[in-house]
């Protein structure tokens, strides 16, 4: 492992669809701080939606943002105060420092803390860089059996064991998946990690159906040509990972009384909510943020082998190639999870 040299190269998003490679400082640990060479960052739809269209809602590219939220790799140097990551110690970041003394942090949910400092997520850079500096506690150490990219998509696979957890996922449960993209898809996993039984997903996508059957659901749905209301029995719990209007009101409407909906999916700001059907089967309906205190799970399923997160990954670019990264699923159907490797 060699020490970090004074200067790094990072992916810049200058504006919309203006994406350049630049020399910057080396970051330097501060107390309670780690440096980690980044080894693999995962490409997420937000990171995309940045590139096309320059924000997501109240979040504005206002100034050049370095992208990248699912990253992991070598810690190469420590701050004042850490004792544990060590140097040499690979680890998978945890992409949002809350500021772990407001009410919310206080009470457990810092995922909803007002005061979150989350990678790639204007005016926070992200971890499209050779190296970042990131909190001792939010930079976790995984074991050798993990690979560097899923140590990076552990983020992802995070997002779907909190939707699991929110849904009350567990031995027995049927659930119903709406969306086979990658949150989709480490969800579905997720949920048979948390014994689910019965786990439905829906799409209009035949490869990314083809891939959920593989990675674990028991039956699929083309939303093309047929539709989750038809299930032979009711889901308990809905996980909805499309974003889709339409997808998310079939699949409340496709609940059985007393069950929970979970809504994962970014949208549209408003949704027209079946509202009898809500009242008269007493639906649960949560959103979801983020997440808090998944990491320890996700590697623990990793690395028993009860999820492959390595069997999303679809296409691996170097930085210098980060445009052709966010551009993949543009080009490629087919295409569910790419990553950058900043050292390439």
């Amino acid at each position: 492992m060699s020490r970090p040299g004074t200067t790094m190269r990072v992916s810049v998003l200058r504006g919309v669809g203006d994406v350049v490679v630049e020399e910057r400082p080396v970051p330097e640990a501060g107390p309670g701080q780690v440096v980690v060479r980044v080894a693999s960052v995962g490409v997420c739809g937000s990171d995309v939606h940045y590139y096309e269209h320059g924000r997501i809602g109240q979040y504005v590219v206002e100034s050049p943002l370095v992208l990248g939220h699912e990253a992991a790799g070598e810690v190469v140097d420590v701050g004042p105060g850490v004792t544990s990551p060590a140097v040499g110690q690979r680890v998978s970041v945890e992409p949002g420092v809350p500021d772990l003394e407001c009410e919310q942090c206080l009470a457990g949910r810092y995922n909803l803390c007002p005061n979150m400092r989350f990678f790639a997520t204007p005016p926070i850079d992200g971890a499209f860089a050779e190296y970042v500096v990131v909190h001792a506690a939010f930079a976790h150490p995984v074991p050798d059996g993990i690979s560097d990219d899923a140590a990076a998509l552990l983020e992802p696979l995070s997002v779907g064991i909190w939707a699991c957890r929110k849904g009350g996922v567990s031995a027995g449960s049927r659930v119903l998946i709406t969306g086979a993209g990658p949150i989709g898809l480490v969800s579905v996993q997720a949920a048979r990690a948390f014994g689910a039984t019965d786990i439905t997903v829906s799409d209009v996508n035949p490869a990314r159906l083809a891939l959920a059957r593989d990675l674990g659901a028991t039956e699929v749905v083309d939303a093309r040509t047929a539709s989750v209301l038809d299930l032979p029995r009711r889901p308990e719990v809905l996980l909805e990972c499309s974003g889709n209007a339409a997808a998310t009101v079939q699949g409340i409407r496709a609940l059985a009384p007393a069950g929970r909906a979970v809504l994962v999916g970014m949208g549209g700001d408003e949704l027209p909510l079946p509202l009898s059907v809500v009242q008269e089967r007493e639906l649960e309906v949560t959103g979801t943020f983020r997440y808090a205190g998944t990491w320890p799970t996700a590697i623990a399923l990793v690395a028993a082998g009860r999820i492959d997160l390595d069997r999303l990954v679809t296409g691996s670019y170097a930085l210098g190639e980060a445009e052709d990264a966010l551009t993949a699923s543009r080009r490629d159907p087919q295409s569910v999870k790419v990553v950058v490797h900043p050292q390439l």
